[in-house]
């Protein structure tokens, strides 16, 4: 018999409003950012031939799409709003779900969406009439100065957050407009690259940079870039909850979209490969963006920068909405504070959580010229909680053998194994080559236990009321 409490939480979870497309979009516009126009230049100058710069994105699309396949399982059976806290919870116990909220919720994902809304700015900054973006806006504010682009950068913010609070619906169509709009633009780049008979050549395949870092680690440094280029694709098993016919719909939008990615990606990076020699896009930052002033002139070069900003904000949207959803879970099973578990009477959304989001996020964009170590320490924690969440494929095979799997993962266990093991490996040469970042997402995460620790005692000095 269920409990009043129970009775009450049902009456108010978060509705089913987001269809198979939606999530299909979430998961595409979530990974398609800025990462595949700028990250040839990183993996190029890391392995230094196209031949490795396409095995490294195969690798790195590869396992992604097999982490995506053994997130599909665990989401399909178990389509609980907060996706990967959910897992972790079930799995592994309150502890390690709240080390996976505290860590997502203070760090990483405001300064997720802190890197996006910065990127934004800079991609605008591109374009004249927003030359002011660089200009200081008010000066000398507790001993700084703050740029228009920050300003606009939190305003941004602000403006997605109220769009998510008062409609999960209509963010999501906003979304998937924008998602589409994206792979519209990617597709007209590649053309444009493709049917260029006076720039393009096939020859530049073949091409080399001597300068390459190489060895292992040019290998490892080019998968970091691809697999961050790949990332967010977990983000739409956060929003399970909230997903139409979630056993069927998830795992279409989880497999789906990273094949659809992987593609593109590989088409783009052919489009640019095809205009550019290996030492061109070794030597430039914006590939993209000296491929088609190249081919177009200057009118290429503002195809690229508005393509780069549709993609931008499709990533923005769909960041945002998803992240929200993870305090927001924990909160409901009294791991985090109460407060964040509100529904909004009226829009049926988690609006106090999208607020500590858009707060957090504004506070990184303030402290512009330090947030980026933030990001870099999250790295870390986001591979180690990927690592455990794909294992937890594992757990419940063992645990509930018996229970209902809409999805298997196809070619288990050696499909969620390989996940596993690149993510074991990726951790620990990120420990080796960067070893302070390690060092501080790990102290990030410990300092996760007491806090757990005193926020149990705060709940069983103050029981909730019945």
């Amino acid at each position: 018999m269920d409990t009043p409490d129970a009775s009450a939480r049902s009456r108010e979870e978060l509705p089913r409003v987001l269809s198979a497309t939606n999530a299909l979009a979430i998961v595409v516009g979530i990974i398609i950012g800025s990462g595949i126009f700028l990250v040839p230049h990183e993996m190029m100058a890391a392995v230094g031939s196209a031949h490795l710069v396409y095995a490294v994105w195969i690798t790195a699309g590869l396992l992604s799409l097999c982490g995506a396949m053994s997130y599909a399982e665990v989401a399909a059976m178990r389509p609980r709003v907060g996706g990967e806290y959910a897992f972790l919870h079930d799995a592994y116990g309150p502890l390690t779900a709240f080390l996976y909220t505290w860590t997502w919720t203070m760090i990483a994902k405001p300064a997720s969406i802190a890197t996006i809304a910065a990127g934004l700015m800079r991609v605008l900054g591109t374009f004249h009439a927003f030359a002011f973006l660089d200009r200081i806006a008010l000066s000398h504010i507790f001993g700084f100065s703050i740029l228009w682009s920050q300003l606009l950068a939190i305003a941004a913010t602000w403006l997605i957050t109220a769009l998510n609070i008062v409609s999960t619906r209509d963010s999501a169509q906003v979304q998937t407009i924008l998602t589409w709009l994206k792979v519209l633009m990617i597709l007209a780049i590649a053309i444009l690259c493709f049917t260029s008979l006076k720039h393009g050549a096939w020859h530049n395949f073949a091409t080399h940079f001597a300068a390459a870092r190489g060895g292992f680690a040019g290998f490892m440094v080019a998968m970091i870039a691809a697999l961050w280029a790949y990332d967010g694709w977990s983000d739409v098993s956060q929003m399970a909850g909230e997903v139409k016919n979630p056993q069927r719909s998830l795992p279409m939008a989880l497999i789906g979209g990273v094949t659809i990615v992987g593609a593109l990606y590989m088409l783009t990076n052919a489009a640019i490969q095809y205009v550019l020699p290996s030492a061109a896009i070794a030597a430039t930052t914006r590939p993209a963006n000296d491929a088609l002033r190249l081919v177009a002139g200057n009118l290429g070069a503002g195809l690229v920068a508005c393509g780069m900003a549709v993609s931008i904000c499709a990533t923005f949207v769909g960041s945002s909405l998803s992240g929200a959803r993870v305090p927001f879970a924990a909160a409901r099973d009294r791991l985090f504070p109460s407060v964040l578990g509100r529904i909004h009477p009226r829009f049926k959304t988690p609006w106090t959580s999208l607020l500590l989001q858009a707060i957090l996020s504004t506070i990184l964009l303030l402290a512009i010229g330090r947030f980026q170590a933030l990001f870099s320490l999250a790295i870390f924690s986001e591979w180690l909680f990927y690592a455990l969440t794909a294992a937890t494929v594992f757990v419940f095979r063992v645990r509930e053998p018996n229970a209902y799997r809409p999805y298997r993962v196809t070619g288990y266990p050696v499909v969620p194994a390989l996940f596993i093991l690149a993510a074991i490996v990726l951790l620990g040469f990120n420990c080796v080559d960067q070893p302070l970042e390690s060092t501080a997402g790990l102290a990030v995460i410990l300092l996760g236990i007491p806090l757990h620790y005193l926020f149990q005692h705060s709940n069983a000095t103050h029981p909730k009321a019945p």
